[in-house]
């Protein structure tokens, strides 16, 4: 039997609900998360002040806002006059992650080059929706060893990832598509206050 079209009342009750459901989970952030971000904020201003950057890494639409939130750093969020901040999304060349995947396997694409950039005073923002992806949970380990302070974008329990990481940012849900939603939100929020503080 075919399938019925989907109806407008339906799309409608939808819509309202993904909506009803981000507001919710955005609106449980503060409470969860706000000392947290505050910690991130400036964990990431003194890496900056001490001339370091950022490292970012995930998989997926984790590994998208890596690329997201390293290119706020980098052009700007809404500060048109002020300079770059170094960040480096370790998600983007296609060539290291297939020559990584293999040649050392695909859980070390990213700790193998942690190892290559990561200096002591540098920060590694790591994202995972689960916490449990061995790949990202690799870097971290990588970068506690090389002197990193590791900010950790997560959801549901935080995973393996919670206890690896020193600052963890664990978006309260258990939804996914609500955890991501959230963490780009969170970075959206960190890079206004770093703009704001670090240029005025």
């Amino acid at each position: 039997m075919a399938h019925l079209p989907l109806t407008l009342v339906y799309r409608q009750k939808y819509i309202q609900d993904q909506l009803n459901e981000s507001a919710e989970t955005k609106k449980k952030i503060f409470d969860a998360c706000a000392g947290d971000i505050l910690k991130a904020v400036d964990t990431i201003i003194k890496c900056y002040n001490d001339k370091g950057k950022v490292l970012l890494c995930g998989n997926g639409g984790s590994a998208a806002d890596s690329q997201h939130i390293a290119t706020e750093l980098v052009i700007r969020m809404n500060k048109s006059d002020r300079p770059p901040l170094a960040a480096v999304a370790l998600t983007t060349d296609s060539s290291m992650l297939t020559a990584g995947g293999n040649d050392i396997g695909f859980e070390n694409v990213f700790s193998r080059q942690v190892e290559a950039l990561g200096n002591k005073g540098d920060v590694l923002i790591a994202i995972s929706t689960s916490g449990k992806s061995e790949n990202v949970n690799r870097a971290i380990k990588e970068a506690k060893k090389r002197g990193m302070t590791v900010i950790g974008f997560l959801g549901k329990d935080g995973g393996v990832s919670k206890e690896l990481v020193d600052i963890p940012i664990i978006i309260p849900s258990n939804d996914t598509q609500r955890i991501q939603e959230g963490h780009i939100t969170v970075a959206h929020i960190i890079c206004g206050i770093l703009e704001h503080e670090m240029f005025g």
